[in-house]
């Protein structure tokens, strides 16, 4: 069996530790015992932005992702965009942007330096608050996975994105016709009545972690501003 060799740590602001963890061939991302990403499961996140940028219909759409992780959500995002689309990515975790252009660095390759793409060190819900106060426009689509999911919350404070006052600003944050789409472990039958109170057109689709239709089942929530 392949020992696990330790990276790097970092610390959640509010939240628990995370640490980078080499397995072999792949690297992974802990939250204590748990692993909550890795280069082997990474075909969900990738549909994340494929799919919500598919049901756009838009070539050059704004985008706002909230969590950069290991940055599958992002280069996938830019690999369907044209050039005049946009993203711009929240992450809290200064040390994970450090992960990306160190020991992650043949994963990033060129995506931080794309001129299509930022990243802001801060939390999602400010970059939210910033298109309801009109300092920037209203955002084509909102990507969400800066935790498990609804019920898998990884850092405190995280909560108020998922209740029906968060998504109502999420929902509000948007242009007309944009979608809300939220990255989560598993099936949240509650979370999806939340988003259909919200006023948002809600689809939910299961997509599995590894491309070659293996690995475990993922939920994204498509949520449509009508």
């Amino acid at each position: 069996m392949l020992p696990r060799e330790t990276i790097a740590v970092a610390q959640i602001p509010g939240g628990d530790t995370l640490t980078l963890v080499k397995h072999g061939g792949d690297h992974v991302v802990m939250l204590g015992r748990d692993e909550l990403m890795g280069t082997r499961m990474r075909f969900s996140e990738e549909q994340l932005a494929e799919l919500t940028i598919a049901e756009l219909g838009k070539q050059d759409p704004r985008v706002l992702i909230g969590g950069y992780g290991m940055g599958f959500t992002l280069r996938a995002a830019l690999a369907k965009l044209g050039p005049g689309g946009r993203v711009t990515v929240a992450e809290i975790v200064p040390d994970i942007l450090d992960w990306a252009r160190g020991p992650l660095a043949h994963l990033t390759s060129d995506t931080l330096s794309d001129p299509r793409a930022s990243v802001e060190l801060c939390d999602v819900a400010a970059l939210i608050d910033d298109a309801l106060d009109g300092t920037v426009a209203p955002w084509d689509a909102i990507l969400l996975d800066v935790d498990n999911g609804p019920d898998g919350i990884v850092r405190t404070g995280n909560e108020r994105l998922y209740t029906r006052t968060g998504l109502a600003r999420a929902r509000d944050a948007l242009a007309p016709g944009g979608v809300l789409a939220v990255w989560s472990a598993g099936p949240d039958p509650k979370f999806f009545r939340r988003l259909n109170d919200a006023g948002l057109e809600v689809e939910e689709r299961t997509v599995r972690a590894r491309p070659n239709n293996k690995g475990p089942r993922h939920t994204i929530w498509f949520a449509r501003k009508p």
